[in-house]
């Protein structure tokens, strides 16, 4: 039974009583929600279409939404005026690439624990997308079908997907079933997976037997193709005592994850085409690290080594849980807005109320606080607004980005002051 109402789960799909109005509050709290909402925003041709279905979607205009694979529906109705059938499609996975998901799950106890527990782990998609399996769709992948005729995404399929936002946030199975696996069958599939032995087997030629074979062979084999995963390090935690001085659980999580990053690097080596050349500093890697450490020890060394602090600590693995790298850029950086981005930031600050709703905002950089109040925004140097608050003298990161600085205000309002945030 859904929190929201009446629920049916058939074979083919799951169909949600409509919810109540969203005011004062951003659509999407979880970071899958976020990006759920970011594939809309970067699909869309007109940003127009984008805010009109934000302004239905909180004033209540959707209807029951029924999600199954590859389409997710709802009847939209504008106030006062006609109601259209929305329908957004998704891509649905194939079953070899189900099959490689199901392998990468399954790697990693933290991965199999946090779905078991309702959350969807940033460390799985990422692993994921190194494999080329991407779970959250990107721009284009959200296609529109409206009965109002418009071909590209209109206020009837921009306000469905911000109310499948939230859906997404309280269910992140839902994102799977639109992919094409309901939760039971999924967490079926998982589980045989993980029971049953697994193999290794090693691609390539030895290299000894390469180079003694380099007078007769005319050219050395050419290069393996890129394994479907990452390799698994033995496990360092049974057999004889460690060496004085040497932790197995958080060597064996550091070989673990290391492996997972040389993977992705080897895969950005062999993909054709440019590459952006982005890598992680050894402080962004620590704290990558730390948000799926195995024991509070291993957290604990990361931290120490980081020279942040016990308090900047906290934030940066709570930013970049929130948002991985660039959320930890956003954290650290104070930068001056000037030129086109200022003028832009300060159109969007002002189309984002109405002239008697705006907070009054105090800058500095690249920061807008709320006077009298303990929230800020911070603008991110792709354009997005960042919601932040004080917490007992610390600002930490409330949310992710959004591109409307009203919505991410209201997610840094929501818990700080509620009757705050009943007014965005």
């Amino acid at each position: 039974m859904s929190r929201h109402g009446d629920e049916q789960d058939r074979e083919t799909g799951r169909t949600f009583a409509a919810l109540p109005p969203a005011r004062g509050r951003g659509f999407a709290q979880s970071w899958w929600g976020r990006a759920w909402l970011r594939a809309l925003e970067d699909g869309a041709l007109d940003g127009a279409a984008v805010k009109a279905g934000r302004r239905l979607a909180r004033v209540g205009g959707v209807g029951a939404v029924t999600v199954r694979p590859g389409r997710v529906t709802a009847v939209v109705r504008e106030p006062g005026g006609a109601a259209h059938r929305a329908d957004v499609l998704v891509p649905e996975l194939s079953e070899a690439q189900w099959g490689r998901f199901l392998d990468v799950t399954v790697e990693q106890a933290g991965h199999m624990a946090a779905l078991l527990d309702g959350e969807l782990p940033p460390l799985l998609v990422e692993d994921a997308a190194v494999g080329g399996l991407e779970l959250l769709p990107g721009p284009g992948d959200l296609e529109p079908e409206c009965g109002c005729g418009t071909w590209d995404h209109c206020g009837h399929t921009a306000a469905l997907c911000h109310q499948m936002a939230r859906l997404l946030d309280e269910d992140p199975f839902l994102l799977l079933l639109l992919r094409g696996r309901a939760k039971d069958a999924f967490l079926a599939e998982l589980h045989v997976r993980s029971t049953a032995p697994s193999a290794f087997r090693a691609a390539g030629v030895d290299a000894a037997e390469a180079w003694a074979a380099g007078d007769i062979l005319p050219t050395l084999p050419e290069l393996p193709g890129l394994p479907q995963a990452p390799g698994t390090p033995p496990s360092l935690t049974a057999g004889t005592a460690p060496a004085p001085g040497i932790d197995p659980v958080a060597l064996e999580h550091l070989a673990g994850r290391t492996a997972v990053e040389a993977y992705r690097l080897l895969a950005e080596l062999l993909r054709p085409g440019p590459r952006d050349g982005t890598s992680l500093t050894a402080a962004q890697d620590a704290v990558r690290l730390a948000c799926e450490a195995p024991c509070d020890a291993v957290v604990e060394r990361l931290a120490e080594g980081s020279g942040r602090g016990r308090e900047g600590w906290a934030a940066a693995v709570r930013a970049w849980r929130v948002g991985g790298p660039a959320a930890l850029a956003v954290l650290d950086e104070e930068w001056q807005v000037d030129g086109v981005a200022l003028a832009r930031a300060r159109a969007a600050l002002e189309t984002a109320w109405e002239t008697d709703e705006r907070p009054p905002f105090h800058r500095s950089a690249n920061r807008w606080t709320v006077r009298g109040e303990e929230v800020q925004l911070r603008l991110g140097r792709d354009g997005r607004w960042w919601p932040y608050r004080d917490e007992a003298g610390c600002w930490l990161p409330a949310g992710g980005p959004d591109d409307d600085p009203a919505t991410a205000l209201a997610a840094a309002r929501l818990g700080a002051d509620p009757e705050a945030a009943e007014d965005v």
